[in-house]
């Protein structure tokens, strides 16, 4: 898909980078506890694929599913593993990153309706690669605890 937007280039950068923290990962990373108040890869990921599906419901003005106001988002049984961790984020990354291409600089412009009051579809983006990276650190923070001092950003 060809990216012409700075939103769609942005996303897919921080989409591309995440992944590689992902796969960088060992198996045991994905489903294990570091402390009693601490949330799995798992977890984080499964939120993070919540977050880019909700906003790309939004932006494209679908009825978007209700945000779980029940504490940290915990991941289901059947997403704690690395195959379907990745998988999903996979599935969840293309779809946000082939709804912004799909988008004009101007389209991008127009507004959409959020808890916040009224943003730009490119604000809604935007916040989503935020979230992505925010989260970005917290798997290499995990990543470092497991004793991997690699970049593996290359």
């Amino acid at each position: 898909m060809e990216l012409t937007t700075s939103v769609a280039k942005g996303l897919q950068g921080a989409f591309g980078l995440f992944l590689k923290d992902l796969e960088a990962l060992p198996e045991e990373a994905f489903n294990k506890i570091f402390g009693p108040a601490t949330r799995t890869v798992a977890d984080i990921v499964f939120e993070v694929n919540m977050v880019n599906d909700h906003v790309g419901m939004v932006v494209r003005g679908e009825d978007a599913f209700p945000w779980p106001e029940d504490g940290w988002i915990k991941a289901p049984d059947d997403f704690r593993t690395k195959e379907a961790v990745i998988a999903g984020f996979k599935s969840s990354s293309e779809k946000a990153l082939a709804t912004a291409s799909s988008l004009t600089q101007e389209e991008l412009q127009t507004t959409v309706k959020t808890e916040q009051g009224d943003r730009t579809k490119e604000e809604r983006f935007r916040f989503m690669a935020v979230h992505v990276w925010y989260h970005s650190g917290q798997l290499n923070f995990i990543q470092t605890l497991l004793g991997d001092a690699e970049f593996h950003w290359n």
